[in-house]
């Protein structure tokens, strides 16, 4: 241990804020940095911890991001090293939130005092227990002065299990309250463990060696692949022997520090501390969160399970290579990305993506356009189903609906357990999206002045506009969260798209064959809205199997070839609009539509 803390893990707390989407969280870490002098008041501005332009843009925290700060406390005098990690709020970023309990002794559970309880914060809550982490619970907001305050202190205390005074009153903007929170962070939060002598615990570190557990990484160009690292056992140092121990790759540590918020060099990181290693690995695909770095493996993260299917191929071909590592960068910073090589006959190489849900893939869309400026072309999200082949006896998995055969006996489609909180006087609205989706029954439970209700609905419904119509039918008042259940059986088809004759990559879905021909009529008619205007006719063909059950056509643009003449013999004129019209045919043999990521979320949407 460093001489900074005196030599004591009792001086030393790891803590994360959780909370649902737009509760304040990154509001709260702005006024910590603030208080404890981590950041000076001329450097600091909104959102300090969201470094990424996406996050800044849509005011939303993508990736977890941890600081360290140094504060004395003022009811001990005592210094104390404060590890903090800003958490997303999002369902999408669930796995983030994961990740960092396993770095962390104790949570900060925010909520957001205008809004109430909702759905994330229970997922939240949830997952902290099962993880068994410390929770202090705070309502944010409070200088808003909203009118339902108590009722949603009377909650929290509940959900807490907790006396109403052990709720804290906070507002991130003004800082009213988060000095007494940061002060009882210290007191009720436990420190890192510190084995007593002679115990079974104390024998087992002494054979450990060290052991840092890995929960995110970034990529540098000088120093290789940087660890983002909790230290459970021993201390590491620059230029020292080491090894991961998962893959088994030996190492040799270019630089260890902390986040101060930026990454600072130190002597060396110990024991009970959250800081960095920068490996000189500069192979993305040696490294993997939750490896371990030192001696003794830390038993690292469940792999998270791909819910949502793209494909992606480089609009100039040639770029497959750099599209390649681009997604290697990316898997380094957002581990639930899930890579397989595809091909197409049309676009060429490509891969495969498996993501967590629609933002998630939306995310990492725009990445790769604004931090790698790769443009591609992609295919519609979809999601895994499980057929059964004409004489066959198990079950396959197909990612991609053009995978689906023409002939199969059964598909069954994966189905989640859907939970949405809202205020009750929206209980009637929400009933209304079972004529939208495909829900099952919906179970609802009262909560004060609230309702959650419960329901099971396909996967796919999830991620066809689900939360856009939610919103606007409780204006924003309503919540969800979803975990995976079992797959259902059911009565689906694929439909594929043909525009100027040629079958657009990516277009084709598999839906309910009651659907079919009404979202088939619905899909031409918006493609032509969506599409831009050729020189030649686009005729849109949606079809099933051989059978087309929709079409409608693009016209062409109209230049008039024929307006400098002047009356005259019409001879000339017939001539130019021949002329034309073997030109527009010439144009219709080499035409190629491509449809942009735009176009996909349109039509995404019910």
């Amino acid at each position: 241990m460093n001489e900074k803390n005196g030599g004591q893990l009792s001086h030393i707390r790891n803590f994360a804020i959780i909370a649902h989407i737009d509760a304040g969280k990154s509001t709260l870490a702005d006024r910590l940095l603030e208080i404890t002098k981590t950041v000076e008041v001329r450097d600091m501005k909104a959102q300090f911890l969201d470094q990424m332009d996406l996050e800044r843009e849509r005011g939303i925290t993508i990736k977890m991001a941890p600081v360290r700060m140094d504060y004395v406390s003022q009811r001990d005098g005592k210094k104390y090293i404060l590890n903090l990690i800003d958490t997303p709020g999002h369902p999408d970023f669930a796995y983030e939130v994961s990740r960092a309990f396993k770095a962390v002794e104790g949570v900060i559970l925010l909520v957001d005092a205008t809004q109430g309880i909702q759905a994330q914060t229970l997922a939240n809550f949830e997952m902290a227990k099962k993880a068994g982490v410390k929770v202090i619970g705070a309502l944010n907001k409070v200088d808003m002065n909203p009118p339902q305050l108590e009722t949603v202190l009377l909650e929290t205390a509940q959900l807490l299990d907790c006396p109403l005074e052990d709720i804290f009153r906070i507002s991130g903007k003004t800082g009213t309250g988060v000095q007494e929170l940061l002060e009882e962070v210290i007191v009720k939060l436990p420190p890192p463990k510190e084995w007593e002598q002679g115990s079974k615990e104390q024998k087992a570190e002494s054979t450990a060696g060290r052991a840092a557990l890995v929960f995110d990484s970034v990529y540098d160009d000088h120093k290789g692949i940087i660890a983002f690292v909790r230290v459970f056992h021993g201390e590491f140092a620059g230029n020292q022997d080491t090894k991961l121990v998962a893959t088994n790759v030996k190492i040799k540590t270019k630089e260890v520090g902390y986040f101060q918020p930026k990454m600072k060099a130190a002597a060396k990181i110990t024991k009970g501390e959250i800081g960095y290693i920068a490996t000189g690995i500069k192979d993305p695909d040696k490294l993997k969160i939750g490896d371990t770095i030192g001696d003794t493996d830390l038993g690292g993260y469940q792999e998270p399970q791909p819910r949502v299917f793209v494909s992606f191929f480089p609009e100039d071909g040639s770029e497959y290579e750099e599209l390649k590592k681009s997604f290697q960068k990316l898997k380094l910073t957002d581990p639930a990305l899930k890579t397989d090589p595809d091909y197409n006959d049309v676009l060429g190489r490509g891969f495969k993506v498996g993501f967590l849900g629609k933002l998630h893939f939306e995310i990492i869309s725009q990445r790769l356009e604004q931090d790698f400026d790769m443009s591609t072309v992609n295919s519609f999200p979809s999601v895994a189903y499980k057929i059964k082949k004409p004489h066959g006896k198990e079950l396959v998995v197909i990612e991609n609906p053009q995978d689906l055969p023409a002939e199969y006996d059964e598909i069954w489609e994966p189905m989640i357990e859907l939970e949405i909180l809202a205020p009750t006087v929206y209980l009637g609205p929400i009933m209304k999206l079972k004529e939208m989706f495909r829900m099952g029954e919906m179970q609802t439970t009262n909560m004060v002045d609230r309702v959650l209700i419960k329901t099971r609905m396909p996967l796919m419904e999830l991620i066809s506009d689900f939360d856009d119509q939610l919103k606007s039918l409780t204006h924003g008042f309503a919540s969800f969260s979803y975990e995976m259940s079992e797959y259902q059986k059911a009565d689906l088809a694929r439909i594929d798209v043909m525009v100027a004759k040629d079958m657009v990559v990516g277009l084709s879905r598999i839906l309910p064959k009651k659907d079919i021909e009404y979202e088939a009529r619905q899909m031409a008619i918006r493609l032509k809205d969506l599409l831009p205007q050729q020189q030649f006719a686009q005729a849109i063909q949606i079809t099933t199997g051989a059978k087309v059950i929709a079409r409608e056509t693009i016209a062409p643009m109209r230049k008039d070839v024929t307006g400098y003449l002047y009356g005259g013999d019409r001879t000339r004129k017939m001539k130019l609009w021949k002329k034309q019209k073997e030109g527009k045919k010439r144009l219709l043999s080499m035409a190629k539509v491509n449809v942009s990521a735009d176009v996909f979320k349109e039509l995404l949407k019910k």
